[in-house]
């Protein structure tokens, strides 16, 4: 099967010129390229949610996939989207300073997680000494 084009009177830059010659010896990678990035297995799953403590929202709280490097915060409300889709058996670890990590395992029918830290106590080992006087250094 032969294409035959109908090029315009202006001119026509090489970049243009090569993407019709490729989509003339292949129609289907047009189609191919765009419909690639937005399929999903059926199993993938978009987990939204909110963080929370005791006393309501937490802002900033990290949530990251476990043993990954793919994470995001919640936002003033403690609301967040996980931006990469998950699946079954995947699991997204909670923190936030001066409160207990926690860790969700991904279900097959996950799509809203509510999650409530708990406080943690943190320790300072040591103490500050103080019968030494603070001196500073100048530079000259």
């Amino acid at each position: 099967m032969k294409t035959q084009f109908k090029f315009p009177q202006k001119s026509l830059g090489l970049i243009t010129i090569l993407m019709i010659a490729l989509l003339a010896c292949n129609p289907v990678f047009a189609q191919t390229e765009t419909t690639a990035s937005k399929t999903q297995t059926s199993q993938d799953i978009t987990v939204k949610g909110t963080v929370s403590d005791e006393n309501g929202p937490l802002l900033g709280a990290s949530i990251n996939l476990k043993n990954d490097k793919v994470g995001t915060v919640s936002d003033e409300n403690g609301a967040f989207t996980f931006p990469k889709a998950l699946k079954p058996g995947d699991v997204l670890v909670f923190s936030f300073l001066g409160y207990e990590m926690k860790e969700v395992k991904i279900q097959k029918n996950t799509t809203f997680l509510k999650v409530v830290l708990e406080t943690d106590i943190v320790e300072i080992l040591g103490a500050l000494e103080s019968n030494k006087p603070y001196k500073s250094k100048r530079s000259n």
